[in-house]
This record gives structure tokens, C-alpha cells and sequence, in this order.
């Protein structure tokens, strides 16, 4: 199939995504989640037993495309996104993200839902939401999920680029190394062994153990509405779009 967004391969049972928003630093934006949910349509339906997501060299992804936000009067619908992670999380499949160089915002949302998260040493993290009077309320229950609420809090709160070293130190990173194709072939040779069947039952099962996604589905989506429907920060949008300054900025 032809992508607009992304780029897909599938071998045997490994299917390879990469996020392909060049001229957005990879921004998320509405054709962007169309496409990846038939991208796992298709792994669904081939039996596949990984899924990969990356990103470019220097950004993995941006956060929500900004410049479409600024252009539009319409409240995004945080559904589709919230509905996309959940899949990578409780999937019958292991969800791998390589991760190279910038994170911020909904991106953090598609590594934290991920299964496994692998990356070198480019990599840095951010929630910048804060800064723009908004806040990550999709994201939280995934990175929540992941590294716990007080580490997620603090990243929420310092709005601050964290490295890679760090990122391992807090549990949002699984695996760190200079040659990040070299760890995930070694991650590969095991993952391949194992049964499709058996992840699937192992996800549903982890799912009732450790997940609130579903529960905590309908607040953060509330959230989420009323944050970008608030006239102040379309404002703010819109100012960072055409002017590049920060809300505070004179």
C-alpha cells in the first residue's frame, strides 16, 4: 500500500514502521494516525508477532502538528490517538520503538505505549504541553503505565529535554546503545522465537493485571477537548506558529 505519512516493510512475521513527516519533524496529524491504524489492521490480520515503530535520525516525533492545529477552528478528536496506543500496548504482538534523537510531546505518548523501548545515545524526551497552558492528558496514562506517576509528574511539571541515560535511569527507555541496529538485532533473535499466540495471551492477560487504559480512556479524552478547545491556548498555537514565540515572550 502507498502511505502519505509513513514508511512500512513486513518480513516473515516482523512488520518495520517508520514515521515519514519530513518537512513536520514527523508531527502527528490526522493522516498520520488514519494510516497507522491500518498498518495494524494488516498486522492483525498477517499474524504478525512484532511491530516496530521508529522515527528519523534527528526526530523521532515532534508532538501534534502545530501548524495544522493553528489552521484549523475545529477541536481535534483525541480518540483516534488515545485508541492508537492502546492497540501497541495490549496488541497481539510485541510493540518495539527505536528511538533516535527528539521526542516531545504525543511522541513520548507513542514510545511510552510501546512494549519496548529501544535507542542510542541521540535520543531526548520532552512534555512540552505545559509551556502552552495545555497539558499531556493522553499521554499520562501510558507514561504513567510505564514509569510510574511521581516520574511522570516531574516530566510533566520540568517541561525540561531529558537524554537517553536518563530516560533508562527512569524506566522509560528498556535498552541503550551507540548502535541501535545492532541492540535491536540482538533483541530480534529472540523475539522472532516466540509464539504469536502466546504474546497474544500473555497481552490480554497483562492487560487485566497492570491496565487502567481503558478506565482511565474517557477522563483523559475530556481532558484533552476541553485543553484545545480553550480560545487562550489556540492563541498561543496559533502566536508559536506564525511568530515562533512562547506565550510568555514579549
Amino acid at each position: 500500500m502507498d502511505y502519505q505519512t509513513l514508511k512500512v516493510s513486513f518480513d516473515t512475521r516482523v512488520c518495520r514502521i517508520a514515521l515519514h513527516r519530513p518537512e513536520a519533524g514527523n508531527s502527528i496529524d490526522g493522516r498520520m494516525i488514519l494510516e497507522l491504524a491500518q498498518v495494524l489492521d494488516r498486522c492483525a490480520g498477517a499474524g504478525c508477532g512484532v511491530l516496530v515503530l521508529e522515527g528519523a535520525p534527528e526526530v523521532f516525533c515532534s508532538g501534534g502538528d502545530f501548524e495544522a492545529l493553528a489552521a484549523s477552528s475545529a477541536v481535534p478528536d483525541p480518540a483516534p490517538l488515545y485508541e492508537l496506543w492502546q492497540r501497541l500496548a495490549t496488541g497481539p504482538w510485541v510493540s518495539v520503538a527505536l528511538v533516535r534523537g527528539r521526542v516531545n510531546a504525543g511522541g513520548v505518548g507513542f514510545v511510552a505505549a510501546c512494549d519496548m523501548v529501544l535507542a542510542d545515545r541521540s535520543a531526548a524526551f520532552s512534555l512540552s504541553e505545559l509551556l502552552f497552558g495545555i497539558f499531556p492528558a493522553c499521554v499520562l496514562p501510558f507514561l504513567v503505565r510505564r514509569i510510574g506517576l511521581q516520574k511522570a509528574h516531574y516530566l510533566t511539571l520540568s517541561t525540561r529535554p531529558f537524554l537517553a541515560g536518563e530516560a533508562l535511569e527512569m524506566g522509560l527507555v528498556d535498552a541503550l546503545d551507540d548502535d541501535l541496529e545492532a541492540l535491536w538485532r540482538r533483541h530480534l533473535l529472540r523475539l522472532q522465537r516466540l509464539s504469536p499466540a502466546a504474546v497474544a495471551r500473555y497481552k490480554t492477560y497483562l492487560a487485566g493485571v497492570a491496565g487502567q487504559l481503558e478506565a482511565l480512556k474517557p477522563a483523559a479524552l475530556e481532558a484533552n477537548r476541553a485543553l484545545f478547545g480553550d480560545p487562550v491556548v489556540q492563541g498561543h498555537i496559533r502566536r508559536y506558529v506564525a511568530e515562533g514565540k512562547f506565550p510568555w515572550e514579549a
